[in-house]
């Protein structure tokens, strides 16, 4: 009403005798007038009233979503406009009244930006007026406004014709009936006009259609104003796909987000009774002991060979010769001997070591500990037994004693040989695994072969001995007993070490690495604890500002308290299902940190730019809209690479577990930022819209009460109220008793005025200028202050002022594309040298027997291989020349124990042919040969076959030992070999294989540990693929792909320089950092791509303050909680934290450097504005014209 009757009692005579004129031209001025006036009541403040001005909403609520999603578009657009006089961005926001009435009102104006003004005026008008700049306010309306396209055939590039993303709020409708709209182009002379007239005259209405009718004839009734009518209803146009799924899911998240501020008490403290409930299961925690079946291929053929071999020749049973110096089956202790000074043969040391072999061997264990059923045990019991069921021992020792018994009787010395020697009972041995730092008296220190006597040949000294006790389980009951037995046999070596100080022990079982592997999660507690401590501070800072009212610390710890809850939830639920832990479980919470963190900061940040006026569950809707849509992108991408990596596809148990159990609590944290994290962002916005302390949650009082406190009273409580932050004193929906409720009756005597303008340029070119002044129903106040609050958050005032301006500089450009190429150099070079680490001993923690112990192993037994079983597993003709010489040749390198060239040995010893009859070879082998007491052993190696009554039975299986000669690069070699000897045995005519226990580790492990990272790459860029079909932009997707690939060769390469193998550890970090670089990217380059703007360097600074600042303040709270990680004293750890920090870093790199310097001149591309030569002939024409016009200015008056 208000509106009404400013329309009417208006003096609008200055239009037809300020600046000559048509008729026309001043009719349509009045026209724009009013329209202008009469959208004010449909704006987004106008809606609010009902007809009788008083606070109501009486729009339905899809009505008022629509419009806010409507009105979005039109805040992005003037959002994307740049006023050079003043140096600022429109604000799209504060000015969306004026902009929606000039959108509903203008028609006919096009010279209304004629105007001249001051910087700091033009600064002042952006900063605290309503409007938009003249200028803006036409080129805004006029690109909208199709019938202005059309007759002055502006092109579809051009800014003046914004085409179907064009902004529409509000279409007027009368009584539910829609106005009939012309579909052919507006015709500007009369003859139109009166068939537009008579269109509408022609038309039946109702009562109330016709004040709508004689309202809309009244406005274009003018002389040569033309004409034309607009349909309402929607109009029939095809959509894309992407463009209807995107509007409904921002629908689904908005009354999503309403739903949940309307129940904030519900879904703050259903997610806590839950976790408090699973988190009582931890009762049921176990961890996995089964270490093999973590960190080795889970589908192997070395596994399918192990079968094998166990069904021909029990490893259980030749373990003793099979030795591995990784993995061993069953239970055993192992301990190296070394010397500070000397050699572990001399006199005094082999006594010593002698004197260890018997406590070890007479040491006993109590099982149970305590009670009646208890019973010793000792090794005699418990020991691995022969044939002759006497406990196997290593041969070193039979060797030492023989020494040892010679020297004690004054005999001449056995020569020791190396690898190979030979003991008393004139059986060869192989002892290049339990004999090292060997020196022989041969030239350099090598060991000559027998036959240069006594004196000359042999081993002269050794640094290193190396003992292995192989102990039997049968059943439980026996594996309790073996593991209480290796726990005494490392606690016996303790005390002796400290006995005999001149020795170094260095112990090993069958259970240290397990333990070891297992103690990183022991040895992380307390720093993980201090992570958290840090990141907490850090996420109160970040959510801090200098306004303690729209300050939210507690949002920060609220954030974590959610990560928190959602890992014990997870916990809980794997507890519950059985699941068990290993340590490679402690990369999860990092993941779930970098996640959790971004999702929050991101939607505190959409919260600050949200409409202090609105009402919290407007807000919180807002939020949602704004941010749920990218955040549940991430979290798919999360969810398809962890997804996948724990498929059955993926060959790697520790790999595949991990995938598992962080998909379900990224899922879960997911949810709980949907519910707690936004009931708590709920409640954190009562409290500020009762202008309660953020921090201290007191009512903050007005600024006239604070000036008699002391100074640091009223620096706690500084604040904005909202009459100092808005220029328009819009009514508060939350009822906040600082707002004073509306009154309709009420005008109140400040009134802020200001110019509108309305051009239109005659036939003939001439220009002309129309100024009104009108009340306008809204208060403006002006204040001395800062008007935007928000801007005293410290990295957003940097980031806006500072960093935003600096990288989008012509002369940083090039700095930051050189830095890129160097960041793409050092990552190749890195690339190239990617290595594989099978060594299980890289995941344990420091400091710990099983480091020690290959530490020791590595410094003194790297010279051999471990022992290599070579498996004939089919009937071969042993007897025929041709197969004894490929064997041979088979053999030949190797260190070897084969029973064939011993008996082949034998039979020319005896003066035999060595290609004999079938019959005549088996007889002699078994009745001869394997009764022979040197060659007995060699029974154990060979499976005879019967073939029938009175005939020799067959050589159905047989095996021979072989030993390489190994540098410094054992694994590697060890993996060469067996590929090379793979090869060969499917060309040769003997059907063998080759076998160690350590091989289920080596064999395939770089396909077994790399493809899973492989395919979740994979399925990221699909995804990506398929999701710009139908959500996302396609440059989103392409550019986001190609940022991912860039944050993986990156982290790959500099990982590799930073000493970090491929192994599963690191691929863990690899897999999780696609779905980190996608949270600190993704929202970047959607803000980016979804703005139209006239610049790419003004859209880049946009979406560095608006998604820039929350990646920035989750890279920092991230990199700080893995600073206490990185200090744990295990090889576990120090791989996450480098592979974690590289993420990180990188990420950073990209989200803040990279893309923000390649956006500003690589597609997407946006419109261009004017050159400066041309803007500047236009204003200067433009001052020109001001000084022939007189300017009356706008009365406004406040509902």
């Amino acid at each position: 009403m208000q509106t009404l009757t400013f329309i009417a009692q208006s003096d609008i005579a200055w239009l037809r005798k300020s600046v000559p004129r048509t008729e026309s031209l001043s009719y349509g001025a009045i026209g724009v007038i009013v329209g202008h006036e009469l959208t004010h009541g449909f704006d987004n403040n106008g809606r609010k009233y009902d007809k009788d001005g008083n606070l109501d909403q009486w729009w339905s609520n899809s009505s008022v979503a629509a419009f806010t999603e409507k009105t979005q578009c039109m805040i992005d657009q003037y959002n994307g406009y740049y006023w050079e006089e003043a140096g600022l961005k429109v604000r799209g926001k504060r000015t969306l009244a004026e902009n929606m009435a000039d959108n509903g009102g203008i028609r006919e104006a096009f010279r209304v930006r004629c105007n001249l003004y001051r910087p700091e005026a033009a600064r002042d008008q952006i900063q605290s007026g309503a409007h938009s700049p003249p200028k803006y306010r036409v080129i805004g309306a006029m690109s909208n406004y199709e019938e202005f396209w059309k007759a002055f055939s502006c092109p579809e590039s051009s800014v003046m014709n914004r085409g179907p993303e064009s902004c529409r709020c509000i279409s007027v409708q009368c009584n539910g009936h829609v106005m009939p709209r012309d579909k052919h182009e507006t015709e500007r002379d009369g003859a139109a006009r009166i068939q537009i007239e008579n269109d509408i005259r022609s038309t039946t209405y109702s009562d109330g259609d016709h004040r709508c009718v004689r309202l809309i004839l009244m406005l274009v009734s003018a002389p040569g104003l033309s004409g034309r009518w607009e349909r309402l209803e929607p109009r029939p146009r095809a959509r894309m796909l992407r463009q209807v799924l995107h509007a409904g899911l921002r629908t689904s998240f908005h009354a999503l987000g309403r739903f949940v501020a309307g129940h904030p008490v519900f879904f703050a403290s259903a997610p806590v009774l839950l976790s408090i409930l699973l988190g009582a299961s931890f009762s049921r925690y176990r961890v996995e002991e089964d270490v093999e079946s973590l960190l080795a291929p889970k589908h192997s053929l070395a596994k399918i060979e192990g079968n094998l071999v166990e069904s021909l020749f029990p490893v259980n049973r030749s373990k003793h010769s099979l030795y591995s110096d990784l993995q061993t089956p069953g239970r055993y202790g192992r301990v190296i001997v070394t010397t500070r000074k000397g050699s572990v043969l001399d006199p005094v040391h082999l006594d010593t070591i002698l004197k260890l072999h018997r406590q070890i061997y007479q040491m006993q264990v109590t099982v149970p500990a305590t009670g009646f059923n208890s019973f010793n045990y000792s090794f005699s019991y418990l020991c691995l037994p022969d044939d002759k069921n006497v406990c196997i021992v290593d041969d070193i020792i039979r060797a030492m004693e023989e020494i040892q018994s010679a020297r004690i009787s004054n005999r001449s010395i056995p020569v020791l040989r190396y690898p190979i020697t030979q003991l008393a009972d004139g059986r060869h041995a192989y002892i290049g695994h339990q004999l090292g730092g060997v020196q022989g008296w041969g030239p350099s220190g090598a060991v000559r072969g027998p036959g240069t006597g006594a004196k000359g040949e042999g081993v002269r000294s050794a640094r290193a001995l190396q003992l292995t006790y192989y102990l039997q389980a049968r059943g439980s009951l026996m594996d309790r007993v073996a593991s209480q037995w290796e726990k005494a046999f490392c606690a016996e070596l303790q005390h002796f070490s400290a006995l005999h100080p001149k020795l170094g022990l260095y112990p090993s079982t069958s259970s240290s690495l397990r333990t070891d592997f297992q103690f990183s999660s022991v040895l992380a507690r307390r720093p993980l604890l201090a992570s958290l401590g840090v990141c907490g501070v850090l996420a109160i800072l970040c959510c801090s500002m200098r306004d303690c009212v729209r300050s939210k610390p507690w949002l920060g710890l609220l954030a974590l308290l959610s990560i928190t809850l959602s890992g014990l939830t997870a916990a809980g639920i794997l507890n519950l299902t059985g699941a068990t832990y290993n340590s490679t479980y402690l990369g999860i919470p990092f993941v779930m940190l970098g996640h959790g963190l971004f999702g929050s900061f991101e939607m505190l940040s959409s919260w600050r730019r949200t409409r202090e006026d609105q009402h919290v569950k407007e807000r919180v809707a807002s939020v949602f809209e704004d941010v749920m849509l990218r955040f549940s992108g991430s979290t798919m991408l999360h969810l398809m690479t962890l997804g996948l990596a724990a498929s059955p596809l993926t060959n790697m148990e520790a790999v595949r577990l991990f995938c598992r159990t962080a998909a379900l609590a990224i899922t879960i944290s997911y949810v709980y930022m949907l519910s707690f994290y936004s009931s708590c962002l709920v409640f954190t916005g009562y409290l500020e819209t009762g202008y309660r302390h953020g921090c201290f949650c007191r009512r903050v009082p007005k600024p006239d009460r604070l000036d008699s406190k002391p100074a640091w009273y009223r620096c706690l409580m500084y604040t904005r109220y909202q009459d100092e932050t808005q220029t328009t004193n819009a009514p508060n929906a939350v009822g906040d008793s600082h707002a004073h409720p509306p009154n309709p009756s009420l005008t109140h005597p400040h009134a802020h005025t200001h110019t509108h303008t309305a051009n239109n340029a005659n036939i003939d070119g001439h220009s002309h200028v129309a100024n009104s002044t009108h009340p306008h129903p809204h208060t403006h106040f002006t204040s001395s202050t800062d008007p935007h609050p928000q801007d005293s958050h410290l990295l957003l005032g940097c980031v806006r002022h500072c960093y935003g301006d600096w990288i989008t500089n012509t002369y940083v450009k090039p700095f930051v594309v050189l830095l890129y190429l160097i960041y793409i150099s050092f990552g190749l070079m890195g690339f190239l040298q990617v290595t594989q680490g099978s060594d299980p001993s890289a995941l344990v923690a420091m400091d710990t027997a099983t480091v020690l112990y290959t530490r020791a192993q590595q410094r003194y037994f790297s010279s051999y291989s471990p022992v290599i079983g070579f498996y004939i597993y089919e009937s071969a003709p042993y007897w025929n020349a041709s197969v004894q010489r490929d064997l041979l040749e088979y053999a030949k390198g190797f260190q070897r124990i084969s029973w064939l060239e011993a008996y082949l040995n034998y039979l020319t010893d005896r003066n035999q042919s060595t290609s004999q009859p079938r019959e005549n070879f088996t007889r002699t082998l078994r009745h001869s040969f394997l009764r022979e007491p040197q060659f007995a052993h060699f029974a154990d190696d060979i499976i005879f076959a019967e073939r029938g009554q009175g005939e020799e039975p067959d050589v159905a299986a047989s095996r021979i030992f072989l030993v390489a000669k190994t540098t410094e690069n054992k694994r590697e070699e060890m993996s060469v070999l067996l590929d090379t000897l793979r090869r060969l045995s499917l060309t040769s005519r003997v059907r063998f294989l080759i076998f160690n226990p350590s091989f289920v580790y080596l064999d395939r492990y770089a396909a077994a540990v790399s493809s899973p990272l492989r395919h979740s790459l994979l399925a990221v860029l699909f995804l990506l693929g398929l999701s710009s079909l139908a959500v996302v932009e396609p440059l989103v997707s392409v550019w986001l792909g190609l940022t991912l690939l860039s944050v993986q060769f990156g982290v790959l390469g500099f990982m590799t320089l930073w000493g970090v193998e491929l192994d599963c550890m690191s691929v863990l970090c690899l897999i999780s950092a696609l779905g980190h670089s996608a949270d600190c990217s993704g929202p970047l380059l959607c803000g980016f791509t979804g703005g139209r703007g006239e610049s790419r360097t003004r859209w880049v600074r946009v979406a560095l303050e608006r998604h820039g600042v929350p990646s920035l303040q989750t890279l920092i709270c991230y990199s700080a909680a893995l600073v206490p990680v990185g200090s744990v004293r295990s090889n576990l750890t120090h791989t996450l934290f480098r592979c974690l920090a590289l993420t990180a870093g990188c990420s950073a790199l990209h989200t803040l450097a990279f893309l923000p310097t390649l956006l500003t001149f690589l597609p997407p591309s946006k419109s261009r504005s004017h050159g400066p030569g041309e803007e500047g002939q236009i204003q200067e024409v433009e001052s020109v014209e001001m000084n022939d016009s007189t300017r009356v200015v706008d009365q406004i008056t406040t509902v």
